[in-house]
């Protein structure tokens, strides 16, 4: 018989992962079990698959608390961390349009930190529809940030992306490098994210956060049960690639010849997935040690 994760143990300490059925969330959430945490997940599967979470079910062989929903809806985000509370689930705030203040939630909210993943993030289509992704990434998360608020969950490991450093030329990034030459609205909105969540933990000391820049995640879960399996047209290079190896497609399409590379060809920094998943456990450990 499988048990619920959120359910296993009171002692175990949950963590919300949002975005939690795509690529790398997925990943996480094994390496968050496994790593001795408790998980619970939202995802709104615009482009992900309730398949994925069936799968780390089978990796796990335990079910996984699941909520299909957007964070943009405050009201549902606000009824599901009510559902998490001890000794019994606390009251949702009442509808943004009613007079009455919110109720101050009795008790304390089993979740103790969150990791953000949830956003819309493929570049070309943000070229393309800029004002869907500031309205999905930069919405959700503040609305994300305002229920944390409420509900006094103050820890938070962000999922940005090495796009905020903008077209500079240089083999190799670290965090003292300057940000803001952003060239397009994706990258702009993991960056316009990290602003909002480094202005929280300087309004209220309590706010404690990680932000994580990384580049391109490829490979699979070592079972080979969870990997990239992309809805619609695949966004990066690993998917195409593996479409083309199994017939699914004809060819790969590689662009461009006049990189500053031997070849001419481009070049691009990767990282293993389940690399990935293993470094925000270990940031979620180091917020949870410096409280």
């Amino acid at each position: 018989m499988t048990q619920s994760v959120a359910a296993a143990s009171q002692s175990r300490p949950l963590i919300l992962v949002t975005g939690g059925a795509g690529f790398i969330g997925s990943h996480t959430l094994v390496e968050l079990v496994e790593g001795g945490f408790d998980v619970v997940v939202v995802d709104s599967l615009v482009n992900s698959s309730r398949e994925a979470i069936r799968r780390v079910e089978t990796i796990l062989g335990r079910t996984i608390d699941f909520h299909e929903l957007d964070i943009r809806d405050h009201a549902g985000l606000d009824a599901m961390f009510c559902k998490y509370y001890e000794p019994a689930p606390c009251k949702p705030a009442r509808p943004a349009n009613t007079a009455d203040p919110a109720p101050v939630p009795l008790g304390r909210c089993r979740i103790t930190t969150v990791i953000h993943f949830a956003a819309l993030k493929a570049v070309g289509e943000s070229v393309k529809q800029p004002l869907r992704y500031y309205e999905n990434n930069i919405s959700g998360t503040l609305n994300l940030l305002q229920v944390m608020e409420r509900h006094s969950v103050r820890q938070i490991v962000f999922s940005s992306s090495a796009t905020v450093y903008g077209n500079v030329n240089s083999p190799a990034f670290n965090e003292t490098d300057s940000t803001g030459e952003v060239v397009n609205p994706y990258g702009r909105t993991k960056l316009f994210m990290e602003h909002i969540i480094r202005d929280m933990c300087v309004a209220n000391s309590g706010w404690r956060a990680i932000l994580l820049r990384y580049f391109n995640p490829v490979g699979a879960h070592p079972s080979g049960t969870i990997g990239e399996d992309p809805l619609g047209y695949p966004n990066n290079l690993m998917p195409f690639v593996c479409q083309v190896a199994i017939g699914q497609r004809p060819k790969v399409n590689v662009f461009g010849s006049d990189y500053p590379t031997l070849d001419g060809s481009g070049v691009r920094d990767y990282i293993h997935v389940t690399d990935l998943a293993h470094g925000h456990v270990q940031a979620v450990q180091k917020l949870m040690k410096d409280e």
